[in-house]
């Protein structure tokens, strides 16, 4: 199954979803899909005029792949302009995957701030890729590819406190438009920031990740290259506090993503 099958299954029947192996990432699902799956039920419950503004996800345990897992959502409350929705993803009668979201529709404001323009990086043409290798990179990255243009890659002893490039899907079958949960995916695609500054491999994962989205949402599809950049605020003890944004590939701000990472070397 790819993304959007995975998308469709949630909510078709968000009771029981199976996600496969081949989506996942050591002992675990891939974290970007197990928030996007929570997400797509969430959506289904909050009024089509109030896009997703901002989601506070936190990792409980590891999503159990080739096995059954089904998600509760919970209206917490549902203002004039403003819903918020509690998510979880439930195996086993274990909460795996939290997700708090706050659903907003547009107002009037005298406020308006363009954000920083995106960064000068290589085409994505031009950066390098990381390969699929079955039994050395995660097995979601059959899926989603990221292209190196800044920094390192995982385990190379390069000790720089940004890392970014180009990443986008491999197997959706048809260019649509994206919506949140691709851009859920192809954020979270990213291995964390800290691992490029470690000589041999060691296990890291996000614990907690807060993503604010801006809306409209810039036109783009699943077809494209999307432009990521994270950098390391702080690490240490094992645990790293970074920060990242993803561009469309005109380079109009998308998300803005932050997460706390944990390091076992």
């Amino acid at each position: 199954m790819n993304f959007s099958e995975l998308m469709q299954a949630v909510r078709g029947n968000p009771h029981s979803v199976v996600v496969p192996s081949h989506w996942g990432q050591g002992r675990a699902g891939f974290g970007g899909l197990a928030a996007a799956l929570v997400y797509e039920a969430m959506r289904a419950r909050v009024p089509a005029d109030r896009p997703v503004r901002s989601l506070a996800i936190t990792f409980v345990g590891p999503l159990e792949v080739e096995a059954p897992v089904s998600f509760e959502v919970e209206v917490l409350r549902e203002g004039k302009a403003v819903s918020q929705v509690s998510g979880r993803a439930v195996q086993d009668g274990q909460v795996v995957t939290l997700v708090q979201g706050s659903f907003g529709s547009a107002r009037e404001s005298a406020i308006e701030v363009e954000p920083e323009p995106a960064p000068e990086m290589k085409p994505a043409e031009d950066a390098m890729e990381l390969p699929y290798v079955k039994g050395v990179t995660p097995e979601f990255t059959q899926h989603l590819a990221m292209r190196w243009a800044v920094g390192g890659m995982p385990f190379t002893n390069t000790p720089k406190r940004r890392m970014g490039g180009w990443v986008g899907f491999r197997t959706e079958p048809e260019a649509r438009p994206v919506d949140e949960a691709d851009l859920l995916a192809l954020v979270d695609a990213w291995p964390p920031a800290t691992l490029p500054y470690l000589r041999a491999p060691a296990r890291g994962s996000s614990l907690t990740w807060t993503i604010e989205f801006v809306q409209p949402a810039p036109k783009a599809t699943t077809g494209d290259w999307f432009k990521y950049l994270a950098e390391i605020d702080h690490s240490r003890d094992g645990y790293g506090h970074t920060a990242a944004k993803l561009w469309s590939p005109d380079g109009e701000l998308m998300a803005i993503s932050r997460q706390t990472v944990t390091v076992f070397g």
